[in-house]
């Protein structure tokens, strides 16, 4: 086995140096060269809030006294005039929306009077002169006439207990026929059967002239 000497030992260091060094140069110009490719934009990337404050522009210093506050607030709402003018249009549009509604169109309804089914069921009701309708004032009278004669508290105890018993009843039989109406025209119906009837039991015990859609049909009509 040969030995290098110390000649050929150094001349292998130099020839590794340069080998190192032409790599290193190399390396070094591969990485000039892809740096174009890879370099940013060369800034942070601004905050969201530091953004859109630019694009807000300055914010107005908070008001010193009351009496700035008042006409900053009143420099926003506009003259009187203007106000006015919403109000009115705000009055006029609930208006036309309850107008709407009272007519029965399907879009300004409450969810729970909104469908085919339920406007069938109104009109079944609306159709039918209902003694659970006379509820509410014979009660109201009934009571009235125990406060003016006390005398009389028993019998309008029992007048009131006979009353409830018609109305029970007559609900009963009013849920019977709506849902049998309701199964033969719409048979696809997912309303149940106590929900249709406690939907045209609440619409019969109302006063006529305060239901909600206004009735579409007169008592008698058929349906």
């Amino acid at each position: 086995m040969k030995l290098f000497r110390r000649g050929e030992s150094s001349t292998t260091d130099e020839s590794a140096e340069v080998t190192a060094g032409s790599d290193g140069g190399s390396a070094a110009g591969s990485t000039r060269m892809a740096a174009p490719a890879t370099e940013g934009k060369g800034r942070p990337t601004p905050k969201r809030r530091d953004a859109q404050g630019k694009r807000r522009g300055p914010v107005a210093p908070a008001p010193l006294t009351a009496k700035e506050a008042r006409a900053r607030r009143k420099a926003t709402r506009g003259s009187r005039e203007d106000r006015k003018a919403a109000s009115s249009e705000r009055r006029l549009a609930a208006q036309e929306r309850r107008a709407r509604m009272l007519a029965g169109e399907d879009k300004y309804l409450l969810p729970r009077d909104q469908g085919a089914v339920r406007a069938f069921v109104r009109d079944i009701v609306d159709g039918r002169r209902n003694l659970v309708g006379l509820f509410m004032p014979m009660a109201l009278v009934l009571i009235l006439s125990m406060f003016v004669a006390p005398a009389l508290q028993t019998i309008v105890t029992l007048a009131m207990l006979v009353m409830m018993a018609f109305m029970i009843a007559e609900g009963f039989l009013l849920g019977r026929i709506v849902n049998n109406r309701v199964r033969e025209r719409f048979p696809d119906s997912t309303d149940t059967g106590y929900r249709l009837g406690w939907y045209a039991f609440v619409r019969a015990s109302q006063i006529r002239k305060m239901r909600a859609p206004k009735p579409r049909v007169t008592p008698g009509d058929a349906v």
